[in-house]
């Protein structure tokens, strides 16, 4: 059994079991170790039936645990501008957070 979900402008395939890194959120309690439950649910599908969502399935959701939160790898932003001694260089660390899907219920 899989599900589509969409978070933080994006859609991810998940499975029960899988560990996906998203976008960060900001869940209500807050902390690691802590159950989040995804309600935007785009598709769900089992081995026989396949659900699609106009645009959400209703009644459907995603339990999942989180596992941490972090920084991702520092991306390096280099501006320049030829012949006028511009140059600009700049780093970015995204912000995300790692699941655990522990549930999907359709």
């Amino acid at each position: 059994m899989f599900a589509i979900i969409k978070t933080g402008g994006k859609q991810y395939k998940v499975a029960e079991g899988d560990v996906v890194t998203i976008e960060k959120i900001n869940p209500p309690a807050g902390g690691q170790n802590e159950k989040f439950e995804f309600n935007d649910v785009l598709l769900v599908a089992d081995g026989q039936e396949v659900k699609i969502g106009r645009p959400f399935v209703e009644n459907a959701k995603v339990e999942a645990k989180i596992l941490e939160d972090g920084k991702g790898d520092k991306k390096m932003v280099f501006r320049y501008k030829s012949k006028t001694r511009q140059r600009k260089k700049k780093g970015h660390r995204q912000p995300y957070t790692k699941l655990q899907i522990l549930k999907i219920s359709a």
